[in-house]
């Protein structure tokens, strides 16, 4: 799949600082993606002029696709940015998390026709994150004591064989480090942008490609990111958004009604 054109979409929220790690080690994959957008649910102008001057020395096309501040609405601007992409495959990051030099890579090497990538992640704890961040770059991970999760740290091709597997449940979904073919997203129309507020909409659009026949294939010790530690969200939206999610299994949906057709410029037809 090396011909494919992959944009690389990161998710972000007022931590400017977060957001540079991840554009920068983006900059630094061993094959980078053919475009990154920058997916901002109405941050302020302090991330914009980070995208901006990154961006004028960035190896790589950096499109900042930015909506205002109406509360927590990810997947309405998961939506946007997947419909200005240009790219056939999407890789979808969060805008804490530092890549491995290999991700893109990774990904790439795992990409297949009818199937979407669930990927692992490493935990840093407070103190790990914060010499992240000062450093601007990942710190070596494996030896550290502020790793959570310490097996996910390992990088080993043999492992990922070993490993990986193809799987139809929710358990573990994470769109932190997570990949998909566009048409597939737009097939289903995209992330449901009935669910406001944080929880439960990455494993709703998970319902929706596998009941299209969409498979999910779990990468291991490949294709790593670094999670840096944060407070958590606010869940003052998850019951009602598991009863949207629940709403999803129990009726076998594809597609929702609130969705990516409304920023395309030819809209799918309903499946």
């Amino acid at each position: 799949m090396d011909s494919l054109n992959i944009s690389l979409i990161i998710t972000t929220y007022n931590w400017k600082e977060a957001l540079e790690v991840a554009l920068l080690s983006a900059f630094a994959q061993t094959v980078l993606p053919d475009e990154i957008i920058v997916a901002d649910d109405g941050s302020g102008p302090e991330t914009k002029t980070l995208v901006e001057q990154l961006a004028s020395s960035a190896p790589i096309p950096v499109i900042h696709s930015w909506q205002k501040d109406r509360g927590f609405r990810l997947a309405r601007s998961r939506n946007r940015a997947i419909a200005k992409a240009s790219g056939e495959y999407i890789v979808l990051v969060d805008g804490d998390v530092a890549l491995e030099k290999h991700f893109v890579e990774d990904h790439l090497a795992f990409c297949r026709p009818g199937f979407f990538i669930q990927g692992t992640r490493v935990l840093l704890d407070k103190d790990l994150s914060a010499k992240v961040l000062e450093r601007k770059a990942m710190v070596q991970a494996f030896c550290h004591k502020g790793v959570k999760n310490r097996k996910n740290c390992l990088r080993s091709p043999l492992l990922a064989r070993m490993f990986s597997f193809t799987s139809r449940s929710l358990v573990g979904i994470k769109t932190c480090n997570f990949a998909f073919h566009k048409k597939d997203a737009i097939a289903v129309n995209g992330f449901n942008e009935e669910f406001v507020g944080w929880g439960r909409e990455d494993s709703e659009f998970i319902v929706r490609l596998l009941n299209s026949g969409i498979k999910r294939q779990n990468m291991k010790f490949k294709g790593l990111v670094y999670h840096l530690y944060h407070s958590m969200n606010d869940r003052t939206r998850l019951k009602h958004n598991d009863h949207i999610l629940q709403q999803t299994i129990t009726r076998k949906l594809v597609w929702c009604a609130k969705g990516i057709n409304q920023y395309l410029r030819s809209t799918p037809e309903r499946r």
